[in-house]
């Protein structure tokens, strides 16, 4: 771990695993690797609005916390492939919890955010 990353003390298990896969980007990227191996330029263009330093940011994070694999073409010009790791399918249940509730959900949460 690098020196910007929390230390591994957790209030509990839901802090836990947020530190691992909070954010605004983590669980996005983790959706789109859960099917498939993506290289970065796939992954930018699924991901509409983050910038190509937070996507590297997001991908360091979660290599480093072994939740993705980075493999790397020695190739002219290099191509990177990304793929979740055998740890990194195990959040697959909850990622899927996460995409049912939320289209389940996704109108009446518009129609709240809308009346604020």
């Amino acid at each position: 771990m690098n020196d910007e990353r929390p230390d591994c003390s957790f209030a509990c298990p839901v802090d836990a695993t947020l530190a691992v896969i909070g954010g605004k980007w983590k669980c996005i990227i983790l959706y789109h690797l859960n099917n498939e191996t993506l290289r970065f330029n796939e992954l930018k263009r699924l991901i509409p609005g983050i910038t190509q330093r937070m996507l590297t940011k997001q991908l360091r994070e979660l290599e480093a916390d072994q939740i993705i694999h980075r493999k790397i073409f020695q190739e002219i010009p290099p191509k990177v492939e990304y793929s979740l790791t055998s740890f990194g399918l195990t959040l697959t249940p909850i990622l899927k919890s996460l995409q049912t509730w939320g289209m389940e959900y996704i109108e009446k949460i518009t129609i709240i955010r809308n009346q604020a």
